[in-house]
């Protein structure tokens, strides 16, 4: 965007809040008249005007949000929103002032925008980590911990007891709060090659092992069904079912099939077992060490 583009925005932004400052406030009875005619007839003069009254509510809000690090412009534009959301539920029978409730409208939209754009990585969405990101830094100045370096663990414990939340995700938030997004493309130097994302670990298995974790399966499942081959039928329905298949049939379901008892279906399985574990002895040795049997 050109210079003299932003310039224009700013003025713009700067006429909108003079003009929101000096709308007349609205008297209690010609407020709750406005907000019935918009409500049971649609007058959206009347909706015009609750709206123009209370901008300034708008602007008082994104004020108290503006430490954030976000435009004043874009937390008054959501604001906005907030406030017409508020305008469209009002009841107006419930003889409460609409600042009242609009308030709490344009704050959850506030809110809600700073926790979408304070991080490029999402920072919570249940109302107890909301909470604890909007009320993590009145907390610790209340009691006096200002320590940029990382909250104290007597700090922690008090502000967890406060919000009613666990001490680990105090101190994960105070983490993130405490230290800017980074890019992962930032140089490590200003006279380096590097980059940040040069210093993370890979977690992943090297090629080598995945080919070598990949050739023991098979010998695994080769050496498997070479030993359920030393089983009856039976024995090996049982085994398959009860261990080699990714949801289990139960012993119940095992004994009603064979017609069997579900005590004779666990000593079959307890002899096939070890069956198994003797057949492949006989083949690799301990067949426990080397993976094979459960």
């Amino acid at each position: 965007m050109a210079l003299s583009e932003t310039l224009e925005l700013q003025r713009g932004s700067q006429r909108f809040m003079r003009a929101a400052m000096r709308a007349p406030l609205l008297a209690a009875d010609h407020e709750r008249d406005l907000a019935k005619r918009w409500r049971e007839n649609g007058d959206q003069r009347a909706l015009n005007e609750l709206i123009t009254a209370y901008l300034r509510l708008v602007i008082a809000m994104a004020a108290r949000f503006r430490h954030y690090g976000l435009p004043m412009s874009d937390l008054v534009q959501e604001g906005n929103v907030g406030l017409m959301q508020a305008a469209a539920r009002f009841e107006p029978e419930r003889e409460v002032r609409f600042s009242t409730y609009a308030s709490w409208w344009i704050r959850s939209a506030m809110q809600d925008f700073v926790l979408r754009n304070w991080s490029i990585v999402r920072t919570g969405t249940t109302s107890a980590q909301k909470s604890l990101f909007f009320n993590l830094r009145r907390l610790r100045a209340k009691i006096g911990d200002v320590n940029d370096s990382g909250i104290s663990a007597e700090s922690r414990a008090k502000v967890a007891r406060a919000l009613g939340v666990p001490e680990q995700d105090v101190d994960a938030m105070a983490a993130r709060m405490s230290a800017p997004d980074r890019s992962l493309n930032a140089p490590l130097a200003e006279d380096g090659d590097g980059e940040w994302q040069d210093l993370l670990a890979d977690n992943a298995a090297s090629p080598e092992a995945e080919v070598m974790e990949a050739h023991d399966d098979i010998a695994r499942t080769t050496l498997v069904q070479a030993a359920l081959g030393e089983l009856n039928e039976r024995e090996q329905l049982i085994i398959r079912e009860r261990k080699l298949v990714p949801e289990t049939v139960t012993l119940e379901a095992l004994g009603a099939r064979l017609g069997i008892s579900k005590e004779r279906v666990r000593q079959i399985e307890g002899n096939a077992l070890e069956k198994l574990r003797r057949a492949l002895i006989a083949r690799v040795g301990d067949p426990v060490a080397a993976g094979y049997v459960g």
